[in-house]
């Protein structure tokens, strides 16, 4: 059979927007462009496009899938989304090791590269602003397991290792029991500087949100809290603490926006609303608190914005006039009507984004290994977060999932008033039959009139709202 003998299969309305971005972008002719170099001209087994490639990456996030695997089993499942990407019914969908061996090919340069210029469709829509950022960490469950860990001097497991202990205090055939019991009176028992993953070095052992503990990675987000954007997604050890890790995302941040005022000092779009100042202001929680990193946010030209934390007793300033200064004045700002609603925007947008991202978007525990791996998808994964923000001011939603969720409460927000004003109408019939005896068949007519006005606008409400793509299950009973 021919492929144009095949039926065409409708896309979705959310994906055929998000092309309609990404086609009026030339997203395809600059990932194909960055792309050329890893790609052979002639020799080599069949290719994944970069277009493709990408795409796919973004379906893990709008679709909240973690796994390559199950992007792979999705695209190959869905018409629409085979629509989305650009594969014909009588292609094959790629399978989860090209998407695997594509993603290690393309160098995490490129994928940052795609997240500069989701970035920039941003700017020139006036989505980013870049003048006050906010900036947290999160953990990410890694691909490896407690149970494996290996001693980094010798490279003996926990159980040699707690098996050697017993011996060497004179137990000869240690059982379970045994080595639980000496393992419980050990202090400091997983030591990061002591054990290390044998699959994946790049994870530490860290404690979780919920309380576990677990290797890990540490995500950095540094957030435009005029539009909520992602500015600078950086992943870090998870054993480094906040004042250490602050910099690198700071500096991300700061060079994203520097580019973005450069570009639009070439183009002169009228629609940016970029600073051309940069980054002035920075919000972060507790725990990035520190005179040192108070001292190098003031070098760097920009005004903090860090909570305090209780502590006993005065602090000695002896020889850190410049910490104490800059302690000081973030101080005074922090207990400020503005300080104080920036910290507020700061624990609404950036755990807005953790929660799209690693909870709803399903990467909360990964299933790559190495920290450059995890980046790329990463990169793109947050990169989607962003292109939502395009999409939730064209469509009122950043998902498919929830346009969907708003469609349906906007059917039961209609259904709702047309029983409400089936109550009204039954309110009104006894005192319109009464007018009729009086009044004679001119309001009887007028009454019909109003009706059929009414089921005529709720009629081509109805049309309107299943033209884009809601459910066709509705129906309605005059």
């Amino acid at each position: 059979m021919a492929h144009t003998q095949l039926a065409a299969a409708p896309g979705h309305p959310f994906y055929e927007r998000l092309n309609a971005v990404l086609d009026a972008e030339g997203f395809d002719r600059f990932v194909e462009q960055r792309c050329a170099e890893f790609y052979a001209p002639r020799f080599g087994r069949p290719s994944l496009t970069p277009g493709i490639y990408f795409r796919s990456l973004l379906i893990g996030y709008f679709e909240g899938i973690g796994a390559e695997r199950g992007i792979a089993w999705r695209l190959a499942d869905s018409l629409a989304l085979r629509r989305f990407v650009g594969i014909a019914l009588d292609e094959n969908t790629p399978d989860h090791s090209t998407i695997s061996r594509t993603r290690r090919l393309i160098d995490v340069e490129t994928h940052a590269a795609v997240f500069a210029w989701v970035l920039d469709v941003l700017s020139r829509r006036g989505l980013i602003v870049g003048k006050r950022v906010a900036i947290d960490a999160t953990t990410l469950e890694a691909n490896a397991a407690m149970r494996s860990i290996v001693r980094r001097d010798t490279g003996a497991s926990y159980n040699e290792f707690l098996t050697g202990l017993a011996k060497a205090s004179g137990i000869e055939t240690p059982t379970r029991e045994d080595l639980a019991r000496l393992d419980r009176k050990r202090k400091k028992r997983t030591s990061n500087k002591e054990w290390k993953s044998p699959v994946d070095e790049d994870a530490r052992v860290a404690k979780m949100k919920d309380g576990r503990t677990h290797l890990a990675h540490k995500a950095e987000h540094a957030v435009d809290l005029d539009s909520g954007a992602v500015l600078a997604v950086t992943l870090q050890a998870a054993d480094q603490g906040d004042t250490t890790t602050l910099d690198e995302t700071l500096i991300a941040a700061g060079n994203a926006v520097a580019e973005l005022v450069v570009a639009r000092a070439e183009s002169r779009a009228s629609k940016t609303k970029i600073n051309l100042r940069g980054i002035e202001e920075l919000v972060a929680d507790k725990g990035y608190l520190s005179g040192a990193v108070l001292k190098r946010v003031k070098s760097y030209g920009v005004r903090s914005y860090i909570p305090e934390k209780q502590q006993k007793g005065r602090r000695r300033w002896h020889g850190k006039a410049e910490e104490q200064r800059a302690t000081y004045e973030n101080r005074r700002r922090v207990r400020g009507n503005y300080g104080k609603s920036l910290l507020k925007r700061r624990g609404e947008l950036v755990e807005r984004s953790f929660a799209h991202c690693y909870e709803t978007g399903a990467m909360r525990r990964c299933h790559l290994r190495g920290q450059e791996n995890i980046l790329k998808r990463q990169l793109i994964h947050v990169g989607g977060f962003n292109l939502s923000l395009i999409l939730r001011k064209m469509l009122g939603a950043g998902t498919p999932r929830e346009l969907k969720n708003r469609a349906g409460r906007l059917v039961l927000r209609l259904f709702l008033w047309v029983s409400g004003q089936n109550r009204l109408n039954g309110a009104a019939e006894s005192r319109t039959s009464e007018r009729i005896e009086e009044g004679g068949s001119d309001a009887f007519q007028l009454s019909s009139m109003l009706e059929v006005l009414e089921f005529s606008y709720l009629h081509h409400g109805l049309l309107a709202l299943l033209s884009h793509g809601l459910p066709t299950t509705v129906s309605y009973s005059p």
